[in-house]
């Protein structure tokens, strides 16, 4: 699950660190990549802090880090080269654990917690124009000679930007899912539940698929086959998208992921309310949903400075 740490981290932060990553895939649901990354940034934390004070550093010791000594660690990332985003993204690791090590441990994490993260702009979403989606969904089918690859690929494509679901959603779909009701309950991110409405594109695409599929389906095996019948690897479709936008001209930004940004920038565009976008993307926080709004607002002022004649 977790690599070990370095032997300049003492026993007891190792052993310390090990119980929150197991708590962090245990309860909270934290994938394998979130893992190794937490393990990575609070390593690297707490290895800098050895080689600041010149030893090891035990649960005492690391319970007093002060505020110069963050500041030392930020200014010693930055220093090699670490992006603020990156950073930031360290900054919030090392918090969650010393909480969790402040609540198991008694003391007071105010000098970490209080640390501010370094100032960076957020990547906007890169949706699609909603021509440029459809040129894709006219596309794919294109990208195989195979008819039931190419019925399949555009019945993932299809879900991606129909229903806004992540590739991992749409490829974890079972064969007792199908065929498709117009409400299909999704479970996403940390077992999040919710419901999404299917359109009758999409439907009709994963319909076309099954009759094509040459593979049999039993209720428990992957919707989506590979060609050798096992489950469809995302990496396929990544191919697929790569090719579609290749053959239209597409910026690098088109990958299936933004097919999701799409249906959600497209429905707020039409007029469609937070809210109900939030619900529908799976978001567990309004803000998250909120980045959409920015990407509708940038659009709306880029046509109108290539529009308005006072431009």
């Amino acid at each position: 699950m977790s690599q070990t740490p370095p032997p300049l981290i003492s026993p007891a932060c190792r052993d310390a660190l090990q119980s929150w990553l197991t708590g962090q895939a245990a309860l909270n649901d934290a994938s394998e990549n979130t893992i190794a990354a937490y393990n990575s940034d609070v390593i690297d934390f707490l290895g800098f802090m050895t080689n600041h004070h010149g030893g090891q550093q035990g649960l005492a010791a690391i319970s007093r880090i002060s505020v110069s000594d963050m500041r030392a660690w930020m200014a010693r990332s930055r220093a090699d080269g670490l992006s603020a985003r990156s950073l930031a993204r360290k900054l919030s690791a090392v918090k969650t654990f010393y909480r969790w090590l402040a609540e198991r441990e008694g003391f007071e994490p105010t000098a970490v917690l209080s640390t501010r993260a370094p100032k960076f702009t957020k990547k906007l979403p890169r949706p699609l124009a909603q021509d440029a989606a459809r040129a894709v969904l006219d596309t794919v089918e294109l990208q195989s000679e195979r008819p039931w690859v190419a019925a399949r690929d555009l019945a993932v494509i299809t879900l991606l930007y129909g229903c806004g679901l992540r590739i991992s959603e749409a490829l974890g779909l079972k064969g007792q899912d199908a065929p498709l009701p117009p409400v299909l309950r999704i479970i996403g991110k940390g077992d999040k539940e919710r419901i999404m409405p299917v359109l009758p594109a999409a439907r009709d695409a994963v319909d076309k698929y099954l009759r094509l599929c040459p593979h049999p389906m039993k209720p428990e095996d992957p919707l989506f086959r590979g060609i050798r019948g096992g489950a469809l690897n995302p990496r396929i479709i990544q191919g697929v998208m790569a090719r579609t936008r290749a053959q239209l001209g597409l910026p690098s930004t088109a990958t299936p992921h933004a097919l999701r940004h799409s249906f959600a920038t497209h429905l707020l565009e039409a007029g469609g309310d937070l809210r109900a976008i939030q619900e529908l993307l799976g978001h567990a926080s309004l803000s998250t949903t909120q980045t959409y709004t920015a990407v509708d607002t940038a659009h709306l002022m880029e046509v109108y400075q290539r529009t308005h004649p006072k431009a």
